[in-house]
């Protein structure tokens, strides 16, 4: 009996943290069917322990290790979890509940949904991993596109790194038909000036959320992905100390 139970003990210590289950998938696979808030607050404790548990421990996990390769993003659950219910005043889609679980990792200085990052979701059907930044603003935008004409040839190394490429293919994200006003047609980033939003990511089923290479996919990824990163927040921060985007995010905004 006690050599079970110093069997069971061992096991539970080597078991990694941050690893979701078949019943994280299988609350937010009812949840998908059963969206209403009747539904959500009778089985919360459920959500807490099965949905939320497991990313709050995947969160604080990547706190030791994402300092390795990107020491400036933020990997706190109170500041990269997000909140399970939607804002549905502007959207057709009036369900009350995100049937996902999710995670962004911002940098430090830089307001949340504005700078480059990493990003997490675990849904019904899917795990999206991977980054970037989404809805730049119109300032940001241009410090980007002055950024990338000064130093097209860095980033075209990034994205083609073995590592990158590996892990994503290439750059995503929605680009203009033309080169945008203020740059040259035949400018030699041409291509890269086009770009609005500058992703990288990866979608897998979502059962892969539970195997055990998942936390080290996750790693090895965004390690690589790290200076796509770096790359795009570096004109930003620049334009935060410089006053040009407004004034540095502190940890009572988020």
């Amino acid at each position: 009996m006690a050599q079970k139970a110093h069997q069971s003990a061992a096991a539970g210590r080597s078991a990694p943290a941050g690893r979701f289950t078949k019943k994280t998938l299988a609350f937010l696979r009812a949840l998908e069917r059963h969206n209403t808030r009747e539904w959500f607050h009778a089985r919360k404790d459920r959500y807490l322990a099965e949905v939320r548990a497991p990313m709050v421990e995947l969160v604080q996990r990547l706190a030791a290790d994402l300092p390795a390769f990107a020491p400036d993003l933020v990997a706190n659950p109170r500041t990269s979890l997000y909140r399970p219910y939607r804002d549905t005043r502007f959207s057709a889609n009036k369900t009350p509940i995100k049937t996902n679980v999710a995670a962004v990792f911002p940098h430090r200085l830089l307001p949340k949904h504005e700078g480059a990052g990493f990003y997490l979701e675990v849904a019904p059907k899917h795990v999206w991993y991977g980054g970037g930044i989404y809805m730049p603003s119109s300032p940001q935008l241009h410090l980007l596109r002055e950024h990338i004409a000064a130093h097209h040839r860095r980033l075209a190394r990034i994205v083609a790194s073995p590592a990158y490429t590996r892990a994503f293919g290439t750059l995503e994200g929605d680009r203009l038909q033309r080169v945008p006003r203020g740059f040259a047609k035949d400018h030699p980033a041409a291509e890269w000036l086009k770009y609005r939003q500058f992703l990288a990511f990866c979608e897998r089923p979502a059962e892969f959320a539970l195997t055990p290479g998942f936390y080290k996919t996750l790693l090895t990824s965004w390690r690589a992905m790290a200076p796509l990163v770096a790359f795009l927040n570096e004109p930003l921060v620049a334009g935060l100390k410089a006053g040009t985007l407004g004034t540095a995010w502190t940890d009572a905004d988020w």
